[in-house]
């Protein structure tokens, strides 16, 4: 069993809560691998609630697609300026395919309201990596990965 976000938090508790704040700030940036095996990156809004992590997409979708055969992923927050802003927060995993009604439920309760034909995709946390500045510029790095990934 992968790790859900809940899992994370329980393990990371302070770097799941600067995550949480960073993926919430604005659109995050997705990246799957094609099968040709070239990266492919698209902005998105990831949806945090109840332990967590789900994207509604179109069904249609080349990112869809990508997570659907397996692609694992990596999902960036948005960065607010050149310097950093206000930090920034990366997590690798897998995605898995959901037609739970309650999970679309808790979806568009703590996200947004989708359009009845979006898909839903709920995200394990298998690694995060997060990086703030200090004021003299040093980076400050904090990363966690789930021991039954190691």
């Amino acid at each position: 069993m992968k790790q859900s976000w809940q899992d994370f938090a329980l393990a990371e508790p302070e770097l799941s809560s600067f995550g949480e704040i960073r993926l919430k700030s604005g659109p995050a940036f997705l990246s799957t691998v094609r099968t040709d095996g070239m990266p492919r990156v698209h902005p998105v809004t990831p949806i945090l609630g109840e332990g967590h992590l789900l994207l509604f997409m179109e069904p249609t979708s080349p990112k869809g697609h990508d997570l659907q055969r397996g692609s694992g992923y990596a999902l960036h927050c948005w960065v607010s300026s050149n310097d950093g802003g206000e930090g920034e927060f990366r997590l690798t995993g897998h995605a898995h395919f959901t037609e739970s009604p309650a999970m679309r439920e808790l979806a568009t309760t703590y996200g947004y309201p989708p359009q009845d034909h979006y898909i839903l995709f709920e995200l394990t946390v298998e690694s995060a990596f997060s990086t703030v500045y200090s004021a003299t510029g040093e980076p400050i790095r904090k990363k966690w990965k789930s021991k039954q990934d190691s």
